[in-house]
């Protein structure tokens, strides 16, 4: 049965940025430098902004660091010890330009540190910079995902702790074809909504297609390992029509099940 995903309330194609800004016309300055290339959501003061990242999950955020209620400190801190919004880069832009407050900023967790007054340039190339950089992560997460114990080996972060807690709620439960993404959330305690913006951040994936290969990897080592016949190993993970489960094997594997079970145990 396939979960259905929800609705993000942004629309295109456009990574979309948080800029929490408190000063009027440097937000107006920034926006026009990046509105062509980005969705961007505007936040006033630093709390404004914890709540829409939590709310939203952008790609990335760029925030001002002295700003009512919340500095960007205390956004970076906030953020990145939440497993809803750690995995997103935040580039800090300050005046304040020395060593010192630059170190400050990366120990609460800050990706980048821009100077202000700085060029358009500037600023399109570090946030790309950092956007791609996530991009590339995603291949290690996706890994990580579907159980690589190399990738997982050599990570420890909130991240990773994320993604080792959502398989194994999700592989307690494979063997049940009504698995929805509000039994999922409420397994690790998540909104439908971060779930789904998390998951598609860090490895690219919809909750609806990893849950779909967590079923078919599990059928796989059944497979290789069980005397199950291709009925059961289909109702053991989840699917309730067999002829379903070899014609989504068949695709995802390029080999029935049968076929693949003949090869592999000779």
């Amino acid at each position: 049965m396939a979960i259905t995903e929800p609705t993000t309330g942004l629309a295109g194609d456009k990574p979309v940025l948080l800029l929490v800004e408190d000063n009027d016309d440097m937000a107006t300055y920034i926006k026009a430098c990046v509105q062509d290339d980005y969705q961007v959501l505007w936040a006033e003061n630093g709390q404004t902004g914890i709540e829409l990242a939590l709310e939203k999950v952008p790609d990335l955020i760029l925030s001002d660091v002295l700003m009512p209620k919340k500095d960007g400190f205390q956004l970076c801190e906030t953020l990145k010890n939440d497993q809803r919004t750690s995995h997103i880069p935040i580039v800090l832009l300050t005046a304040m330009a020395s060593v010192s407050d630059k170190i400050s900023g990366l120990q609460h967790g800050a990706d980048g540190y821009l100077a202000k007054p700085f060029q358009r340039e500037e600023l399109t190339v570090v946030l790309a910079n950092l956007l791609q950089s996530r991009r590339l992560l995603q291949l290690h997460y996706s890994r990580l995902a579907l159980g690589n114990q190399a990738d997982n080996a050599l990570d420890e972060s909130l991240e990773a702790q994320f993604l080792h807690k959502l398989r194994s709620a999700i592989e307690g439960q494979l063997d049940n074809p009504h698995l929805s993404i509000g039994d999922v959330c409420q397994l690790i305690g998540m909104g439908r909504t971060s779930l789904y913006l998390k998951m598609a951040a860090l490895t690219g994936m919809s909750i609806n297609k990893y849950v779909r290969s967590l079923r078919l990897s599990r059928a796989r080592e059944l497979l290789l390992a069980s005397t199950l016949n291709i009925s059961e190993v289909a109702y053991a993970v989840g699917f309730e029509d067999p002829k379903y489960f070899s014609r989504v094997f068949s695709k995802e594997f390029g080999i029935t099940p049968g076929n693949f079970r003949l090869l592999n145990r000779g």
